[in-house]
């Protein structure tokens, strides 16, 4: 949290912490991997559904698009 959300930096996270430099690098590096995994999975579990293509609520925008741009 300290180094991703409150960019804090190498330094003075381990300061904060009262831990070694290099246990926050490795620290940091596992958490986004955990991160990164977590949301594969997610993104896997959800599929096609995730991407799905809007049908008629698109074809309604767009037709609204094309008619302002018509206007003009």
């Amino acid at each position: 949290m300290l180094r991703s959300v409150e960019e804090m930096s190498i330094e003075e996270t381990a300061q904060c912490l009262g831990i070694p430099e290099a246990t926050v690098r490795s620290r940091h590096f596992r958490a986004r991997q955990m991160l990164r995994d977590a949301l594969a999975e997610e993104v896997d579990q959800l599929g096609p559904a995730l991407f799905e293509f809007g049908g008629s609520c698109c074809d309604r925008i767009v037709a609204a698009v094309l008619a302002r741009l018509r206007e003009e």
